[in-house]
């Protein structure tokens, strides 16, 4: 629904009442919403209606009216749990920032939530560098990757907003969902320690083949500081692309 002629002229008064910084990021985000842009869904999307996707544009062309830095991934979070509960599908973040298990519920369904935005992304495969900490504990493989599939019991549904590199002048983004089914067949991958690394404890790989021998993904076992799962090299045809939203570039 429009503004009323009434409540227009309330925010040009508003606007007058601002200082020459706070009016200038005004009209840098009027002029980004002004911007050519291009939004599309899956049509059999369940997730992403159209409402949900012009919300989720809009956020993404104000972010980037003051900002060339992708979209965070608490602020994609936010994000979203608004842009579904004002399109009437009922959506409530955890309330712990630090829960290991998921981020959101949609419709009752627990859901983990990743974002990548990597400046050497590519488009056809997905990498999350940090899907779960690995802790202090015996540093084994089949053990690590039972915690892996452990880890995936406390959620139903998973999604990774991507930004994209850029294509000439267009910021480009996809909402991707990565199907359990397809993660839960780690439970029988092959499992490769690095040797020759010097790291310690020594990382380690675990293959996801189809029936042919292509790589499907690979579990990475960091052993560096952090001690944290990584998966690398994700086919997207596997997955589920959702939605994509391309538009102007970002300010210089």
């Amino acid at each position: 629904m429009s503004l009323s002629e009434k409540e227009i002229r309330e925010i040009v008064e508003a606007l007058r009442r601002l200082t020459p910084a706070q009016q200038t990021w005004v009209r840098s985000a009027i002029h980004a919403f002004g911007a050519a842009c291009q939004f599309d869904r899956a049509s059999d999307s369940d997730v992403v209606t159209d409402a949900v996707l012009a919300f989720l544009g809009d956020r993404l062309l104000s972010h980037h009216a003051g900002s060339r830095q992708a979209l965070s991934k608490d602020r994609f979070e936010f994000t979203f749990e608004s842009a579904l509960n004002a399109s009437g599908i009922p959506a409530q973040l955890v309330k712990s920032r630090t829960n290991r298990g998921h981020d959101m519920t949609i419709r009752g369904i627990p859901v983990s939530l990743k974002t990548e935005a990597a400046a050497n992304i590519k488009d056809e495969s997905i990498h999350v560098s940090k899907w779960m900490e690995l802790g202090r504990g015996e540093w084994k493989l089949p053990l690590l990757r039972d915690l892996f599939l452990e880890h995936m019991q406390s959620y139903d549904r998973i999604f990774t907003l991507r930004r994209l590199k850029d294509d000439g002048a267009k910021i480009r983004y996809e909402l991707v969902e990565i199907p359990k089914k397809l993660l839960l067949e780690a439970e029988n991958c092959e499992l490769e320690v690095c040797a020759d690394s010097r790291q310690k404890p020594r990382p380690g790989y675990g293959y996801v083949k189809d029936a042919s021998g292509q790589l499907k993904y690979s579990l990475y076992f960091d052993g560096g500081t952090e001690r944290k799962l990584q998966i690398k090299h994700l086919r997207k045809d596997l997955c589920k692309v959702h939605a994509t939203w391309i538009f102007g570039s970002a300010p210089a």
